[in-house]
Formats: structure tokens, C-alpha cells, sequence
């Protein structure tokens, strides 16, 4: 074989390899507006029908007055329902299974009838001060995340009791597999069912908020101040948003996997938006 085939070769590899390798990345699809202080997004499919919800703060996150609600979009971006349910206080993460939504709303989980688009149950969480993320397991189990004080509680025969304690910054709740995947902070741990702890990436620039996994060992993870990651299987961090210096947050990320979009809440800029993911 003659020097300039070798050559060809090696270009046409080196050529595929970088193909093969090609960073992921987000390109905005749309963006839906006039949102009162959207905090969480979640896709969800029941009874044959898509939906995309929103969790609106409209006010202080920390405040029991009664303002924040969850609106309702389309896969398109659509606002069908602003005030799909109201007279919550400053819902934050949402989990679903089947007909039931499951909110945090500062010191209780609040759960809601999808279909009927009402209050279904309330159970309040004894010692919390935070209640942010929301996680749904296979067997229907929920978790949901308390940052301040650093406890994950689990709703066990009507009732929250603590699973965890000692979870730095704990937020971002998700399930695998193999266990539940916790933002702890900066990093991203995954809790097996002996409550074992496994870092699986660290290195974000700030606490991370939302998670999704968007295939077998890879997520896409958010970190309120505006910053969104891709996390491949060995943990290594692509940026794929750093928005801080336009101060357009990016909160707690949903994600359609159909579609594969992820949906961004930007927390004061009252809007969600929608981006195509290419990995």
C-alpha cells in the first residue's frame, strides 16, 4: 500500500471519529411567554393524551400566600391553560404517574387529579422548609427533595417520612434503573436501594436543579443560575448553556423524549423554552 493511501486512510478515520464523536447540542425550538415565574417543567403522557406542565411560583419561593398554580402547554408551545390548577403557594418539581401529579409546594407534596384538573390529596412534611424536586420510581414510590434542610422524604401509607438526610443542596430528583439520581450540590449522585451513594459527574459550575436521562448512562442536567449540561456515560460534562451572564435562569428541566426536547423554565424571565437536543 502506497504512502498516500495510508494517509487517505487515516484522514477518512480520523475524519468518521470526529463524526461519531460530534459534541451534543441545543438548538431553541420555541418559546412560550408570559409565564408567572415558571420554576419546574414536566412532560407526560396519560390516557393517550401528551401534556406538558408548569409549575408558576408567581411570587417568593418561599412564601404560603396562595399565588402559584400549574399552567398547561402544548408539545408546540402553545399555552392551552395558565390556570390549569390554582391556589397553591410556590410549587416548584412535579413528578406524574398515570392520572396522579405530584407537586412540591414548600412543606407539603400536593397531588393532583390530572383529569379532573383538581387538588387530589395534600401531605405535609414534617421539619421541612424547602420542598423542591419531586421523583416517582417504577413501583410508584415518591421522593421529594428538601434543600434547606438536606433531607429526601418518601411518601410511605399517606404519610412523609425522611429517606435521607445529609444531602448536600439536595434538588434534583430522577429514576433509573439502577436507583434514584440525586443533584446533590455539584454533583450528581446516584442512591441505590440499600442507600448506597455513587458519584457519577461532578465539575458544574452551580448547584444543579433539574435531571434528565435521555438515554442508557447519559442526562441532561440544569443548574438554576442558567447553566445546562450533558452528562455522557463516564461522567464527563459537555456545556451545552451558560446564559448567567443574560441572568435567564434555567431552572428544573423537562424532557419529551419523542421529540427529544428539552424544556427549559426561565425562572424570571417568565418564559419556557423548548430546545432540540442533537447527541
Amino acid at each position: 500500500m502506497s504512502m498516500f493511501s495510508l494517509r487517505f486512510l487515516l484522514a477518512l478515520f480520523l475524519c468518521s471519529s470526529v463524526s461519531a464523536w460530534a459534541a451534543p447540542k441545543l438548538t431553541q425550538a420555541w418559546q412560550a411567554e408570559g409565564l408567572a415565574t415558571p420554576e419546574s417543567v414536566l412532560y407526560h403522557s396519560a390516557q393517550k393524551k401528551d401534556y406538558v406542565f408548569v409549575s408558576l411560583i408567581d411570587g417568593d419561593p418561599s412564601a404560603i400566600d396562595n399565588k402559584g398554580g400549574i399552567a398547561l402547554l402544548g408539545l408546540k408551545g402553545e399555552i392551552i391553560n395558565k390556570d390549569w390548577v390554582t391556589g397553591l403557594n410556590a410549587p416548584k418539581g412535579m413528578a406524574a404517574k398515570d392520572n396522579l401529579l405530584y407537586v412540591s409546594d414548600i412543606n407539603e407534596l400536593v397531588v393532583i387529579d390530572i383529569a379532573k384538573a383538581k387538588v387530589h390529596a395534600r401531605y405535609p412534611a414534617a421539619g421541612s422548609e424547602f420542598l423542591n424536586d419531586v421523583a416517582v420510581n417504577a413501583a410508584g414510590d415518591v421522593f421529594v427533595s428538601d434543600t434547606r434542610t438536606k433531607k429526601i422524604y418518601q411518601l410511605k401509607k399517606d404519610k412523609l417520612d425522611v429517606y435521607l438526610e445529609n444531602v448536600d443542596n439536595a434538588n434534583g430528583l430522577a429514576f433509573i434503573k439502577k436507583g434514584m439520581l440525586v443533584g446533590a450540590g455539584k454533583e450528581l449522585q446516584l442512591v441505590d436501594k440499600n442507600k448506597k451513594i455513587k458519584i457519577l459527574a461532578t465539575g458544574f459550575g452551580e448547584n444543579i436543579d433539574g435531571i434528565e436521562q435521555v438515554k442508557k448512562g447519559e442526562y441532561v442536567v440544569s443548574c438554576w443560575p442558567g447553566l445546562v449540561y450533558y452528562v455522557d456515560a463516564k461522567g464527563q460534562l459537555t456545556q451545552l448553556i451558560d446564559s448567567r451572564a443574560e441572568k435567564i435562569n434555567t431552572a428544573d428541566i423537562g424532557y419529551y423524549s419523542a421529540g427529544k426536547l428539552v424544556l427549559v423554565p426561565n425562572f424570571f424571565k417568565n418564559t419556557v423554552t423548548a430546545y432540540q437536543l442533537v447527541y
